[in-house]
């Protein structure tokens, strides 16, 4: 194949995995991808460099990085263990000229790192992401509001209670002022309550492109004049109703509103949710407080539902009215109540039978995550027999008095991989294990029939060192490995995981606070932990091994990845 007619068909490969195999075949078209490559995704920002990232990929547009591992959500790592961006970003400000989209996830920024990032990005930067991230305050998004001019995407979703240091509500009031292109604004899940709704509404006008805004809580009455000006606004997240109903008669949603997700409002929802409840493909209930028969008013009204989030109070009756009337729904999440909502009866409850019911209901189900409280052989075969479509399954057992009615669940499982075919083990990309498995026997037989496995969490299943060991060996495509909770052995029996480019840390027990089921801080001891991550990771979410044909070929000598 030409060069020149190369030059135009990888501008339309966009599979990571095809990037991979494209760039091994000759010199020539590795260096090809690498002038044409716009986006990298690096899973850890310690696999390497900014200056090697920029030696591999000088045109990038777009970069991603990861820090902290997943169980630094749940304070399950030590505060201290790492993931600062600001070398990062002291490259970024010197070399990488033509960078438009930054996205940081679970890194410790500072004021002065956003500080630095928009003196000297600022024009040019068009998307920032600081996703669950700490260490800033609002003087550093101040700094940010006032430079990206250009900005389209603000996000800053989910960056925990006390991870920004809110001083003041300037930071809002200078972006109003200072930028009339910005399309996604988000602060949902976050502490910033200083906002003034004036500002919200300044925002909406000088916007007009504005699609996305998902905010903090916020009276609803209190953006009746934000409402009317995003005219072209198609998601809406955050605010909340206090209020009696009748006082919200004058609120009316933009026309073209379609994704929605509403906090703290219980009933008070239905006189301005219901008429246009019909034009809704995304609804988040997570932080709403509707008990099930709200759910099941509000559900039976969302013909065209495609995505939706609540809690298990919805119970088996909401799940049974979503197969009856949202034969769309594509993506389902069910997240425990929050405390005692919906654990008064068995109403606010989710079991197999609710679960039959979606099976059959919801042909084009490719995504569900789902707390049960019972759980049976048969309503896992259901979803072998039905769910075609289905890609990501994931499902935890809570516990409960009574116990469940059907164990072991051995044949559901096998019933739901084979007829499922996106969810075969060969197929199997992501596995996160929890609180079971009785011997290592289990662990063994797995490792071996998941030849494409990358990402593997085990939480408290007292596995031993060795099976861990043998287990990692037989997952050639495993790359990130995340244990807490195994059995310690006498022998240093981890080691014999040892491979090239693999780095371990052991993290001995400790205290960690922890909320208990009324709210209140108690000390509990963490289980030893093990995380293991490979180092070359260049790559949009991939790392593979460089092939010895092509390593004397390479520009520089540290290890190859694409």
């Amino acid at each position: 194949m030409p060069d020149l007619v190369f030059q135009c068909v990888i501008h339309y490969i966009h599979d990571a995995r095809d990037r991979d195999a494209v760039s091994r075949v000759c010199r020539r078209w590795w260096e090809i991808d690498a002038a044409a490559r716009k986006h990298v995704t690096i899973a850890l920002c310690y696999t390497t460099t900014p200056r090697m990232l920029l030696q591999r990929f000088p045109n990038l547009e777009s970069l991603k990085l990861k820090a902290k591992p997943r169980a630094a959500m749940f304070n399950l790592i030590p505060e201290d263990w790492g993931g600062y961006v600001t070398a990062w970003v002291e490259e970024i400000a010197r070399s990488f000229r033509g960078l438009k989209a930054l996205h940081f996830r679970r890194m410790i920024v500072r004021d002065s790192d956003l500080e630095l990032l928009a003196q000297a990005r600022g024009p040019a930067l068009q998307s920032l992401k600081l996703d669950k991230c700490s260490g800033f305050s609002t003087d550093g998004l101040l700094h940010i509001g006032r430079s990206c001019k250009n900005l389209r995407t603000l996000f800053l979703e989910e960056s925990s209670i006390g991870s920004i240091d809110e001083k003041d509500g300037e930071w809002l009031h200078e972006l109003a002022l200072n930028n009339n292109v910005l399309e996604t604004l988000n602060f949902y899940m976050t502490d910033l309550v200083q906002v003034r709704f004036q500002d919200l509404e300044l925002i909406a006008r000088n916007c007009r492109s504005l699609v996305s805004v998902k905010i903090s809580d916020c009276e609803l009455l209190d953006l009746v004049g934000f409402f009317r000006a995003a005219t072209a606004l198609q998601e809406f997240g955050g605010g909340s109703v206090n209020e009696q109903p009748e006082r919200y008669s004058s609120l009316s949603f933009p026309p073209k509103l379609c994704c929605l997700g509403l906090t703290y409002t219980g009933q008070n929802t239905r006189p301005f949710i219901f008429p246009f409840a019909w034009l809704l493909t995304r609804l988040d209930l997570l932080f709403a407080l509707l008990d099930t028969d709200d759910h099941c008013l509000l559900i039976q009204r969302c013909p065209n539902l495609e995505v939706l989030e609540t809690r298990n109070v919805i119970g088996n009756r909401g799940l049974k009215v979503l197969a009856r009337c949202c034969k769309s729904l594509r993506r389902l999440r069910i997240e425990p109540a929050a405390g005692k909502q919906g654990m008064e009866d068995e109403r606010g409850l989710v079991s197999h039978s609710g679960l039959i019911a979606l099976a059959q209901g919801c042909l084009e189900l490719q995504y569900l995550a789902v707390y049960v409280t019972d759980i049976t052989n048969a309503s896992l075969e259901y979803f072998g027999r039905y769910s075609k479509n289905l890609c990501d399954f994931r499902l935890v057992l809570l516990e409960q008095r009574e116990g469940v009615s059907d164990l072991p669940l051995d044949d559901g499982v096998r019933a739901l991989l084979q007829g499922c075919n996106k969810l075969r083990s060969p197929n199997v990309k992501w596995m996160l294990l929890g609180s079971l498995g009785e011997s290592d026997a289990g662990l063994l037989e797995f490792s071996k029939g998941c030849p494409s496995l990358q990402k593997l969490e085990i939480s408290y299943c007292y596995f031993s060192e060795q099976a861990l060991a043998i287990s990692v060996l037989q997952l050639r495509s495993l790359r990130y490995l995340w244990v807490q909770g195994y059995r310690a052995s006498k022998t240093p029996d981890l080691l014999a995981m040892a491979r090239p480019f693999w780095n371990m840390e052991l993290i001995p027990k400790r205290q960690v606070i922890v909320a208990d089921p009324h709210g209140a801080a108690v000390s509990v001891e963490d289980a030893a932990h093990i995380y293991l991550h490979i180092t070359p990771s260049l790559d949009q979410e991939l790392i593979f091994p460089i092939p010895l044909f092509l390593w004397k070929q390479l520009p520089f000598s540290t290890p190859r990845v694409c």
